[in-house]
Parts: structure tokens; C-alpha cells; sequence
């Protein structure tokens, strides 16, 4: 075994073990446990959406105390202008204005997860912040550069509630490695767990129970980056991607259908050059977490969905309908489209 493939394999058995301590704070999660970390692995955001309460708090402040770092958080609001982000103004206790860093910019290069709290609430000017964060994990206030290379931003969406929101653009969404849902636990031991044991009603002492930096978070991108090298793509699989890919632009030309609806009239864009990038590298860290060099069909259509439904861009018409067409739609690819 040479050195790269000890590294790989340390650090597939910390993974694992990353996941199940999680697993102990979010119960009956597994499969979101699962795909928030491959975007760890593969530095990726994460576009979370869930009702109210369902525990997506939760489950980031748990990967972050797993995972080292330092955790920030902001709520959107209709008021929350970009500069709230990066400093906040006051009066101080002897009466003199004073200046104090934001959520963003406050533990600098240390910070390893930031937390949009309901995204759609804030501004444009807001998310065009977030997406320079996003894209160049850098920002500039008091006339210097501040740079977070070990950042993986999370957001989430209020979607119940539409009174004073501002939905974010195709531009946005597509800078997001996935959208994950969150729903409520599906099993009734596990909703009885949550209701009755008195652990889980104080998530402080939860997350405090589990171990903290299990991992050297610095060391996650060189780690991301030896995954993406080693874990390989055959061409008959490259293949089954590429159709994949057209298949998201002319769904009807696949034979895909969804009921009362003509695919032929639904998409005026499929899935960008970078949303397919996406779906190749979480697939190659699925891949490595299952213990393979190689990517599998079943690797790419486990990450499917919640790397490419969210960019996918219809006809105004049907826009309004995303959520109802979206699932239906994305069946129909991965069915129509014959996997080697």
C-alpha cells in the first residue's frame, strides 16, 4: 500500500467514525448524515431544506464539533444588509461608537462551517456576498482580504412561509454542491426518542457529549483532493454521465414523462458544466466511502438527485411547480437513461 492509499484509508475509518458520532446527537437521519458528509470531503456547500424544527441546527453544530473548526451563524431577515455579515456597530459602555467583526469575518481562517438560517429572507445584495464567499472563499472589509480556506457554507430555505422572502436565483442555487432535505424522523421509535428521553431536549449538552476534532479539519482539502485523484471513472461510466447530462436539457428526447405534463415544452436549462462536476466528485467520495478506487452507476444515481434537481432551470410556466415536478422528473432520467 503506498503512502496515498494509507492516507485514503486513515481517513475513509475517521469519516466513518465522524458519521456515527453525529448519528448519536441527529437520530433516524442517516442518509443526510451520509450526504452532508460527502460535501465535506468533496468541499462543497449544502443547501438545506426542511421544515421548522426539524433539526438542521443540529446537525451542522454536530459536524462542526466532530470536524474542529469554529462555527458561525446568521438569521436572514428582510433587514440584513451585506455589511451586517461582516462587522456590526455599537455604542459602547463608555458611550463611544465602536466596531466589532461580524459572524463571518469573527474567527477568520479557523472557520469551518458557516450557517445561512433561512437564505430566502435575506436581500439580493445579501446573496451576492454569499456567493463571493461561496465561490472565492475570501472577503474584503477593513481594507484587507479575509480568507477562509477550510470553509463549507450552509444554507437553508423557509419553505413554508413566502410573506417577505426573496427566492434566491438559478445562479445561486447552482453554487451549491446539493440540496438535502431534511423531513422528521420516519420510524415511530425514533420520533418517540426525541419526544420522551430527556437527552435530546437540551441540545447543548448533546453536542457536548460528542468528541471534539475528531479530524484535522485543516487538512480536509488536500485530503478532498487525493479522493478526486485516486478514486477513477471508467469510460463506459463517463458515458452513462454524459447521458445523464443531455438527458436533464431534453428530457423527451430520452423517452422520460411525467404525468400531465409535455417534457418536450418543460426545461429551458438542464444541469450546468459545474453542477455535473459536482455529481462526478460526490460520486467519487461515495465511492471511497464504501471502500472502491472505482465510481459505479449506483454512485452516481446516489447523488443524483440532490446534486442536480436543485439547478435545473424550467420553463416560467412550470416554475412555480418545481416541487411537485422535480421528483417525478428526476425518476424519469435516471430510468430512462440505460447505466452500463
Amino acid at each position: 500500500m503506498d503512502r496515498n492509499d494509507a492516507l485514503l484509508s486513515d481517513w475513509r475509518e475517521r469519516a466513518l467514525a465522524l458519521e456515527a458520532e453525529v448519528g448519536k446527537a441527529v437520530i433516524g437521519q442517516a442518509r443526510v448524515i451520509r450526504l452532508v458528509n460527502m460535501a465535506v470531503f468533496a468541499r462543497g456547500h449544502v443547501l438545506l431544506q426542511g421544515d421548522v424544527g426539524v433539526g438542521k441546527t443540529t446537525l451542522l453544530r454536530a459536524f462542526a464539533q466532530v470536524l474542529g473548526g469554529d462555527f458561525a451563524r446568521t438569521e436572514g431577515t428582510i433587514d440584513l444588509m451585506p455589511n451586517d455579515l461582516v462587522y456590526y456597530t455599537y455604542i459602547s459602555a463608555e458611550g463611544r461608537p465602536a466596531v466589532e467583526p461580524g459572524p463571518l469575518i469573527r474567527h477568520g481562517e479557523d472557520l469551518a462551517i458557516f450557517f445561512f438560517n433561512e437564505i430566502n429572507r435575506a436581500r439580493p445584495q445579501v446573496h451576492s456576498l454569499l456567493l463571493r464567499v461561496m465561490a472565492e472563499r475570501s472577503v474584503s472589509a477593513f481594507n484587507r482580504e479575509f480568507r477562509f480556506p477550510h470553509l463549507v457554507v450552509f444554507a437553508d430555505r423557509n419553505r413554508v412561509e413566502r410573506e417577505e422572502t426573496f427566492e434566491i436565483s438559478s445562479a445561486a442555487r447552482d453554487r451549491f454542491m446539493m440540496e438535502v432535505t431534511i423531513d422528521a424522523p420516519a420510524t415511530d421509535d425514533d420520533r418517540r426518542e426525541l419526544m420522551f428521553n430527556p437527552r435530546y431536549h437540551d441540545t447543548d449538552r448533546l453536542l457536548e457529549e460528542l468528541p471534539a476534532a475528531m479530524l484535522n479539519h485543516q487538512a480536509l482539502n488536500e485530503v478532498a483532493e487525493a479522493i478526486q485523484r485516486s478514486v477513477q471513472a471508467s469510460q463506459a461510466l463517463q458515458d452513462y454521465a454524459l447521458g445523464l447530462w443531455r438527458a436533464t436539457a431534453v428530457p423527451a428526447e430520452y423517452g422520460v414523462k411525467v404525468s400531465g405534463l409535455d417534457t418536450a415544452q418543460l426545461m429551458l436549462a438542464g444541469a450546468s458544466p459545474r453542477g455535473m462536476s459536482y455529481l462526478l466528485r460526490a460520486a467519487r467520495v461515495a465511492a471511497w466511502l464504501d471502500g472502491r478506487h472505482f465510481v459505479t452507476p449506483e454512485d452516481v444515481q446516489a447523488v443524483f438527485v440532490e446534486t442536480i434537481a436543485h439547478r435545473l432551470c424550467y420553463q416560467p410556466v412550470y416554475e412555480m411547480r418545481r416541487q411537485e415536478i422535480s421528483g417525478p422528473l428526476m425518476s424519469g432520467i435516471l430510468a430512462s437513461v440505460a447505466a452500463p
